[in-house]
């Protein structure tokens, strides 16, 4: 069933492989054997923000938030970014793992119904040390919220530590994804690392109108390239009962884009799309109301709010 829901670029690599020297140089490291793979023991993030949000899908949100978790930085550098004031300038608390499992924790005694990482492909390596920990602590699932542009062969590194991921599959045309993403194998890597989301849930689990396994996959229309939605929903209608999110929720983020991307998408535009969602049978999946694109559904990053929570929960000495 198909559901409503109403609802220039700077460069981060030296800062992320800044904090990978960190972990690096200033903790020990321990062989994973089973894989053959060099694993920080004691790994360092940045995160942006930690709090709950209710503007996710219903099954993800529910009634009491999803608990989100956002890392600074990004794989990809994509123009139109939403988030930009922390996916391109890898701006963040530069924390510990213990932190983070901290976070988590407050997040589910907070009542939220999942733990939703939000854009942490650059800390595969370093979540598999933290889950490790943090999984036997947790009674909520562990949500992956990403651009799928992954890595597949390390995504198969956290099978059985996450069990929701939330990909968003972005392009198929090589010349989108290169002028708007400068990732020319966007496709090609978006699907290898879908197949493995798949391999690793391959059925969505749901108890009391919560997702509590599996993959929904989000795609965002953005303004004049209806064409390469379609695309996008011919490959994605290929897979046995997929779950899709379609998002209307597109809006400029800074003044200077081109054209078409300087506007926000029309209603012709849109009603196109989710008119091509069903006429390729896709059954499963949500829509959403043009209302919802605004900067008012764009979470506040404000890291003093995030470090003073973190001191308070730093000061209630829990067993980590």
């Amino acid at each position: 069933m198909i559901v409503s829901l109403d609802k220039t670029l700077v460069d981060i690599k030296k800062k992320i492989k800044w904090v990978l020297k960190f972990q690096n140089k200033k903790t020990k490291i321990m062989i994973n054997e089973n894989q053959n793979l060099i694993l920080p023991k004691n790994p360092r993030y940045l995160i942006a923000r930690a709090g709950l949000h209710f503007y996710e899908e219903p099954p993800i949100s529910g009634n009491s938030g999803s608990g989100t978790i956002f890392f600074g930085g990004c794989s990809l550098k994509c123009v139109f970014c939403q988030n930009r004031d922390i996916s391109h300038t890898a701006k963040g608390l530069n924390i510990s793992q213990d932190d983070l499992i901290l976070l988590m924790l407050h997040l589910q005694e907070q009542g939220a119904h999942n733990i939703n990482l939000v854009t942490p492909s650059h800390y595969v390596k370093c979540l598999i040390v933290t889950l490790q920990k943090a999984k036997p602590k947790l009674k909520i699932p562990i949500v992956y919220n990403t651009s799928c542009y992954e890595n597949a062969e390390q995504l198969k590194l956290l099978d059985g530590l996450v069990d929701i991921y939330l990909p968003d599959f972005k392009y198929v045309d090589e010349t989108i994804a290169v002028n708007f993403s400068k990732a020319k194998d966007y496709f090609p890597r978006a699907c290898t690392a879908l197949k493995e989301m798949l391999r690793q849930q391959p059925k969505n689990v749901m108890e009391n109108g919560l997702l509590k396994k599996g993959v929904v996959v989000r795609h965002l229309v953005l303004p004049g390239q209806i064409e390469d939605t379609k695309r996008v929903l011919d490959y994605l209608s290929k897979i046995d009962n997929i779950h899709v999110s379609l998002m209307g929720q597109y809006f400029p983020p800074i003044g200077n884009l081109p054209s078409p991307l300087n506007r926000r998408l029309t209603a012709h535009e849109y009603k196109k799309a989710t008119e091509y969602m069903r006429l390729v049978g896709i059954k499963n999946g949500w829509t959403q109301e043009l209302s919802s694109a605004t900067k008012d559904y764009v979470p506040d990053f404000d890291l003093n709010q995030l470090e003073n929570l973190l001191n308070d929960l730093r000061g209630k000495n829990l067993n980590i």
